[in-house]
């Protein structure tokens, strides 16, 4: 029988193992390596990858870029109460939808301020706690950003960061996300170049992460939870990357589970992809079957998570459930920030 209660993908995870700061070098953060149909577990250094590849495998890893999507102002019109805003995705020039905190306050109609000129009219509703906000201001939202916002960081990491660069991967080139795709956080040139040297080869798709990857599961029942969209694009030649790696027999490699929803959402059902960009909620419990995916690199995911239940589903739950209690009990560390697992 699958797993499908939320309590089923619960797990005790020690407060001083959830990594609250980059590995001193990215590709010597630690890797759990899971042989999932020999139901073997080993430990190794992410700088090792290309040993457990084969010539012929393809990466495909997620481009997203981390924008400085969080704003704090103050509401205008004499109540001067503080003000958050969350940029999720782009309407049109200067439109946005966003979530707003404090979300009941924050009428259509209302007024924020922020720093450097920048003025937001909260236009309309666009629920699940959203908003359609309009920006104003000297200069285009888009130049404003950088000087007004902040890399919004999970919520588990309480410090502020050295370098905003440390949250993003070493190939990040699409402005839009709202967090990083973590599993592309440990490359690094070095690894790249052993990649190539071994003829495995890689693509980027894209898929702009929101802040429902946070989100909890409050349904007892995981088939009942609804995954926030996320906007995702394949281009053509990733697209014929992909597909060429199907019809010669090797590998695809996700690097991340952002990266592998895309796969999923996209695929037919020979597992063959096309050139499309459009908007996916799949959502990937125990019991899916997978068409595209053949191995897939991750992090350690909160309990509860919807990443940890598309984890299970990838390489089953008893042997996942095993791999992070041997991760407790090895002090791997979580999360963003931390360590990873290659599942092949």
């Amino acid at each position: 029988m699958e797993k499908t209660k939320l309590s089923d993908f619960d797990y005790v995870l020690p407060p001083e193992l959830i990594a609250q700061e980059p590995a001193s070098r990215r590709d010597l953060s630690r890797m759990m390596v899971l042989q999932r149909h020999k139901g073997v577990i080993g430990q190794a250094t992410f700088s090792s990858l290309p040993h457990y590849l084969e010539e012929g495998d393809l990466l495909v890893l997620n481009n997203t870029r981390v924008i400085p999507a969080r704003l704090l102002g103050r509401q205008a019109g004499g109540s001067g109460r503080e003000v958050e805003l969350l940029l999720l995705h782009p309407l049109s020039e200067g439109r946005w939808v966003a979530m707003v905190r404090p979300g009941r306050k924050l009428k259509p109609g209302a007024v924020v301020e922020f720093a450097r000129g920048l003025r937001a009219v909260i236009e309309d509703y666009a629920g699940q706690g959203q908003r359609v906000v309009s920006f104003t201001g000297p200069a285009p939202l888009e130049q404003l950003l950088p000087l007004v916002g902040q890399v919004p960081l999970p919520p588990y990491i309480k410090g502020e960061l050295r370098d905003p660069r440390q949250y993003q991967t070493i190939y990040a080139a699409v402005d839009g996300s709202a967090a990083a795709p973590t599993a592309g956080l440990h490359f690094t040139p070095a690894v790249f170049e052993g990649l190539r040297r071994k003829g495995i080869r890689w693509t980027f798709i894209t898929l702009h992460i929101g802040p429902g990857t946070f989100q909890p599961v409050k349904e007892e029942d995981i088939r009942s939870h609804k995954m926030h969209r996320e906007y995702y694009r394949i281009s053509a030649a990733a697209a014929e990357e992909i597909n060429a790696a199907r019809r010669r027999g090797r590998r695809i490699v996700a690097v991340g589970t952002t990266s592998c929803r895309v796969l999923e959402a996209a695929a037919d059902d020979k597992g063959f992809v096309q050139e499309r960009e459009e908007w996916t909620d799949l959502f990937i419990y125990p019991g899916y079957s997978f068409k595209t995916v053949d191995a897939l690199l991750t992090n350690f995911h909160l309990p509860r998570s919807t990443l940890l239940m598309l984890v299970c589903a990838f390489a089953g739950y008893d042997q996942v459930m095993e791999a992070y209690r041997l991760a407790v009990k090895e002090k791997y560390r979580f999360y963003s920030f931390g360590d990873c697992m290659l599942i092949l």
